[in-house]
């Protein structure tokens, strides 16, 4: 259990000079004046100067151990204002490495947060959930569901996108009655369904239980510009601002390999046919910006961005890093040796960069509404694991400081037992027969810690050392600074990594909120602050232990397999 302290207190004030001593007959000797110059030196050796070198106040290192063979002259600094003395505290209780682990040294991690912001912002809601079209007719989806209401505002003020290849194999739009067409089928587990305005006026209110916005994907797997914009007509109407962007098809690169269309479809055959539907969908919400081409092949890009459409655009792209299905070996097979790796961070960071730098040419935002580890059927060892928890951090929050406006991390409404295991959320009940109660994965925690971020602006930092451990900081709207430290090393093997952080200003509080899992491999294991659940706000969390207050410098030490975000008021 954590311990209630106060922090370390502040140095004694310094006395005031001694009276010179007199001699027996009255008289002031020659040696009282000497003695009186030595103590003088010693005082300004152990006081003065390590104030000089702190700034008048010292940190508790400064405090027990002076340095007094410092002898370089420097002007004496001005005075600061006093601080007020340090509250009380609760210190966190960290975990630490799981009993009997081969501890191996980490090297010793410094980083150095600049005041200087980057010129990227964490968006607003940049973490969401990205859903099937067909799920928009599921009847759980509705304001009156606490459960799902309790987990999307774990995620902040999140995107629910709906899209997937639902949408252009067994997804129909009607808003006149119409039944299924025949041309138009699914199976057991993946249902063809008719969504009506019913159906969007429901998951509405939804929308308005838990703060979250919108993002649309239209059938462009059967042509008909009309009933898109029937459809999106009625969404504007009953979202309104909610609504953000509408997508004409889903990875329609895809579209000649899965049959939707013919083989010789492509590109020159995709941007003709979304001119139509972006013409007709203009009449009805010419406001509402198109977000495309939805593809995984970098050459799709640049044509949607080209293309002469009535409406604003934002190119969107989909991304699985880990997308080789059929083996285990190779940088992009799904394993946790390639989960937890720095090629992996590199290669993503590449990939959105590329896309970055050619919407920016065009002066049009950057989203991924559609992502995750791995697009691959059935389990793997990346699959609801610890280790996705971690990956799920640092990817949102480089993806973020890259620029990257939007993440979409796609899963399922079926049920936590034979539904897809990279879904960050589904149901419970036995295959296929929801109970209505949704449950999260490791992935979702590693998604609610970046959603409790705010939305506050990148500051440079540098880092050394702490071994595979990456770090971002951001600059709050309030003032404060938070800094997240994603701790990679394994935690079966790897020993607590030693922290220096230095700030850009004297802290004055210190708080800490860490995600936490026994192992890479282990499942429904990941935990924030100890519990199955989001961040609690900062105001209610401990400090950092070993917390300097006043300082600009803070050492810690971080357990092996974290994610761990500190808030800092100066």
């Amino acid at each position: 259990m954590p311990e209630s302290d106060p922090l370390p207190p502040g140095p004694p004030a310094p006395g005031t000079d001694q009276e010179a001593t007199s001699g027996k007959n009255g008289h002031r000797k020659w040696w009282p004046f000497a003695a009186l110059a030595a103590v003088l030196v010693v005082a300004l050796v152990v006081f003065v100067l390590p104030l000089l070198q702190t700034g008048n106040e010292p940190s508790p290192a400064s405090q027990s151990s002076p340095s007094p063979t410092t002898t370089s002259a420097s002007p004496t600094p001005t005075p600061s204002a006093t601080l007020p003395p340090a509250p009380p505290v609760t210190y966190y209780d960290q975990a630490g490495p799981p009993a009997g682990s081969p501890l191996t040294a980490v090297d010793p991690l410094t980083i150095k947060v600049s005041a200087n912001k980057s010129g990227a912002k964490l968006p607003d809601g940049i973490v969401g959930l990205s859903l099937e079209a067909t799920d928009l007719a599921d009847t759980s989806l509705h304001g009156g569901n606490a459960q799902i209401v309790s987990r999307l505002t774990g995620l902040g003020k999140p995107l629910l996108r709906f899209g997937g290849n639902a949408v252009d194999r067994r997804f129909f739009w009607s808003s006149s009655g119409e039944g299924l067409p025949a041309n138009i089928t699914g199976d057991k587990a993946h249902p063809a369904r008719v969504v009506t305005p019913a159906d969007l006026t429901r998951v509405n209110t939804l929308l308005e239980a838990s703060d979250a916005t919108i993002s649309l994907t239209v059938d462009l797997g059967h042509f008909d510009p009309a009933r898109a914009a029937d459809m999106v007509k009625h969404a504007s109407q009953t979202f309104g601002p909610r609504l953000v962007s509408l997508t004409v098809g889903n990875e329609p690169n895809g579209f000649p390999l899965s049959g939707v269309r013919d083989k010789s479809w492509g590109v020159n055959d995709y941007i003709k046919e979304l001119k139509q539907y972006a013409d007709a969908i203009y009449k009805v919400a010419p406001d509402l910006p198109l977000l495309g081409p939805g593809a995984y092949e970098q050459s799709w890009w640049e044509p949607f961005l080209k293309a002469d459409l009535p409406q604003k655009k934002i190119l969107s792209l989909h991304n699985y890093p880990l997308h080789v299905c059929d083996s285990t070996s190779g940088d992009r097979a799904p394993t946790v040796a390639n989960l937890m790796s720095s090629k992996l961070h590199d290669a993503t960071a590449a990939y959105q960069t590329a896309a970055l730098d050619l919407a920016r040419k065009y002066n049009v935002e950057t989203w991924m509404p559609e992502t995750g580890i791995s697009a691959c059927s059935g389990s793997n060892p990346t699959t609801k694991v610890h280790a996705s928890a971690l990956w799920a951090v640092d990817y949102s929050l480089n993806a973020a400081r890259l620029g990257i406006q939007r993440l979409g991390f796609h899963s399922s409404l079926l049920t936590c037992v034979g539904g897809p295991p990279m879904s960050a959320i589904c149901t419970g009940g036995p295959y296929l027969k929801p109970d209505g109660t949704f449950s999260e994965r490791s992935n979702y925690f590693g998604m609610s810690m970046v959603a409790e971020l705010g939305h506050g602006e990148f500051l440079d930092l540098e880092t050394s050392g702490g071994g595979l451990t990456y770090a971002y900081a951001l600059q709050n709207p309030d003032g404060s600074t938070s800094v997240v430290i994603i701790n990679q090393n394994d935690p079966t093997q790897a020993a607590q990594a030693e922290v220096t952080l230095e700030l850009p200003g004297k802290a004055l509080t210190g708080t800490m909120s860490q995600m936490t899992g026994p192992s890479f491999s282990a499942e429904d294991q990941t935990r924030i602050d100890g519990a199955f659940q989001a961040p609690v706000p900062v105001a209610e969390r401990p400090t950092v232990p070993g917390f300097a207050y006043g300082s600009k410098t803070q050492t810690f030490a971080l357990t092996a397999g974290t994610a761990t975000v500190l808030n800092f008021t100066y």
